[in-house]
């Protein structure tokens, strides 16, 4: 019959707007921003900088080896190297950026920074509201607006935060075992008698 598939098509959404009156679960209008719908632990928006412990500034995780900053297809991350080195999360000393910036007007949400990343220093936030009335100041983030914490990263993406927490604990403890035997064997080696030559 002619039309049949326009009837069928009808004739769903019609169930759909009859149906929003009588059951919550076909209400999929929200009203926003009044109400909002919870983000998805997958949602991505733009990224962010993770850190341990309360001072953004010694617990960043980043190193600045600028994977992140080649990789970027929009080019919209910048980092500038220090030339001096602090201790990171595991007590050894790393470079650090002096300089971190990510132009979110730029950013296309790939999420490649975050792929790239051997020391899981950036992540991808569920914040969307950015707007701003500044065109070219206000979406260029620096290193301060950009430090968001680990417990930050923990409560918006809970199953990944807790794999990438658990692969952190096991470097840290093997790094300790390493360092531990080798001051026991420089210990050993110190108390050990020297060998008389014959």
């Amino acid at each position: 019959m002619l039309g049949e598939q326009i009837i069928k098509g009808m004739a769903v959404t019609a169930r759909n707007f009859f149906g929003s009156y009588v059951s919550k679960d076909r209400l999929t209008t929200v009203q926003y921003p009044e109400e909002r719908l919870p983000p998805k632990e997958n949602t991505r928006q733009f990224p962010f900088l993770v850190y341990d412990g309360d001072d953004w500034e010694k617990g960043l995780r980043c190193v600045a080896c600028q994977i992140c900053e080649k990789e970027c297809p929009p080019q919209c991350i910048y980092i500038v190297k220090s030339k001096d080195k602090k201790p990171d999360y595991k007590g050894q000393p790393q470079l650090y950026p002096a300089t971190f910036d990510i132009d979110i007007s730029v950013c296309m949400s790939c999420q490649i920074c975050v792929e790239v990343c051997p020391f899981d220093a950036i992540k991808m936030d569920t914040g969307f509201e950015l707007s701003t009335d500044d065109r070219f100041g206000g979406l260029l983030f620096s290193k301060d607006k950009l430090a968001k914490s680990n417990e930050h990263f923990r409560r918006i993406h809970p199953t990944e935060a807790a794999a990438v927490d658990e692969h952190l604990a096991g470097e840290k403890a093997r790094a300790e075992a390493k360092a531990k035997a080798a001051a026991e064997a420089k210990a050993k080696a110190a108390a050990a008698p020297p060998a008389n030559p014959a």
